[in-house]
C-alpha cells in the first residue's frame, strides 16, 4: 500500500513534465513552420499584375542583355551588323525601286527616303521575329521555374532598341549629309515611338502566345512580315495610294510611323495626323487586346511548351 502512492506520484509527475515539454515542441514547430505561397492559373480575361513585373525586373534586365549579346556574340562584325542590315537594305531599294522603277519619294533623295521607313519598319519586323520565338525558346525555363511570362516577349522587344538607336544615328548622318533641318514635327516622335511600341509588343505577344501551341507559327511569321512590308509605305509614299483606300490604309499603325518620321525629319508633307490617330488607336487596341490575349494563354504555357 505504500508503494502505490509513490509510483502513482511519480508517474503523474513524468506526465506533467512530459506534456509540457510537447507542448514547447509543438510551439516551436510552429513558429519554425516554412510558409508556403499557392501559385494558381489565372482565369478568364484578367488585367496584368504589374507590380509582379516590377519585382522582376532584374530577369527582365538580364534577358535584355542576353538577347543582345546573343545576337552579336562570336561575330566579326558585332554591333556592325546593325548597320549593315539596314543600309544595304536601303541600297537595293533605291537601285531597284527609285532608279529602276522610278517611284515617287516626294522631292527628296530616294535613299533618305527609304532609310527614314526602313529605321522604325526594322524595328517593327525584327520584334515581331523575335518575340514570336520568345516562349517556344525559353521552354525549359517555363517548365521548371515561375516568373511573369510577359517578361520574354517584352525583353526582345527591348532588346531591339539597341538596333533601333543605332538607325536613328544612322539616319541623322543622312540628315547632315543631304542637308536636311528638323521641323517642328520632330516633337512628335516620342510620340511616334510610343505608337511603334504599342503596335509591335501588341502584335509580339499575341504571336507569342500562338506560337507556344501552333509551332508553325513561327514559319509563318517571316512570310507574314515580308508581305507586310508593302503593306506599309516603305518604298512608295502614301500619295501612291488611291483616295478612297486612304482612310483603311491608315489603319495600318506603321503608315503613320514612317509617314510621321519623314514628315518630321525630311519635310516631305505636313504632320500626317489624318494617318497617325487612326493608326495609334488601332496599336492601342493591339496592345490591350495582346495584354489579355497573352494572360489568357498564360497557364497552359508550361503544358504545351
Amino acid at each position: 500500500m505504500g508503494v502505490l502512492p509513490l509510483w502513482g506520484g511519480v508517474g503523474t509527475c513524468d506526465i506533467k513534465q512530459s506534456t509540457i515539454i510537447n507542448q514547447q515542441v509543438t510551439s516551436s514547430e510552429q513558429h519554425s513552420a516554412p510558409e508556403w505561397t499557392v501559385i494558381r492559373p489565372s482565369r478568364g480575361w484578367q488585367v496584368v499584375d504589374w507590380r509582379e513585373l516590377i519585382r522582376y525586373r532584374d530577369l527582365l534586365y538580364f534577358l535584355v542583355v542576353r538577347g543582345i549579346k546573343a545576337r552579336y556574340a562570336q561575330s566579326v562584325l558585332g554591333v556592325g551588323w546593325a548597320v549593315i542590315q539596314p543600309l544595304f537594305t536601303t541600297l537595293v531599294f533605291t537601285v531597284v525601286f527609285g532608279n529602276l522603277a522610278q517611284i515617287s519619294s516626294d522631292g527628296v533623295p530616294y535613299v533618305i527616303f527609304s532609310f527614314a521607313a526602313m529605321a522604325p519598319w526594322n524595328y517593327f519586323a525584327n520584334t515581331l521575329t523575335e518575340s514570336s520565338n520568345s516562349l517556344v525558346q525559353n521552354a525549359n525555363m517555363i517548365t521548371k521555374v515561375y516568373f511573369p511570362r510577359l517578361v520574354l516577349p517584352l525583353s526582345a522587344a527591348l532588346s531591339k532598341l539597341l538596333d533601333f538607336a543605332i538607325s536613328l544615328l544612322m539616319l541623322a548622318g543622312f540628315m547632315i549629309y543631304f542637308r536636311f533641318t528638323p521641323s517642328w514635327g520632330a516633337l512628335a516622335l516620342p510620340l511616334l515611338v510610343f505608337i511603334l511600341l504599342l503596335a509591335s509588343l501588341g502584335l509580339g505577344m499575341i504571336l507569342s502566345a500562338m506560337a507556344v501551341q501552333y509551332r508553325d507559327v513561327k514559319h509563318a511569321v517571316s512570310f507574314v512580315v515580308q508581305l507586310l512590308m508593302y503593306a506599309a509605305p516603305v518604298v512608295y509614299p502614301t500619295s501612291n495610294v488611291p483616295e478612297a483606300w486612304r482612310f483603311w490604309y491608315s489603319l495600318n499603325p506603321m503608315v503613320g510611323v514612317i509617314e510621321g518620321f519623314r514628315a518630321a525629319l525630311l519635310g516631305t508633307q505636313p504632320m500626317p495626323w489624318a494617318y497617325i490617330a487612326p493608326g495609334g488607336v488601332v496599336a492601342l487596341l493591339l496592345f490591350v487586346f495582346g495584354l489579355f490575349y497573352f494572360r489568357k494563354m498564360e497557364k497552359v504555357f508550361a503544358d504545351v511548351a
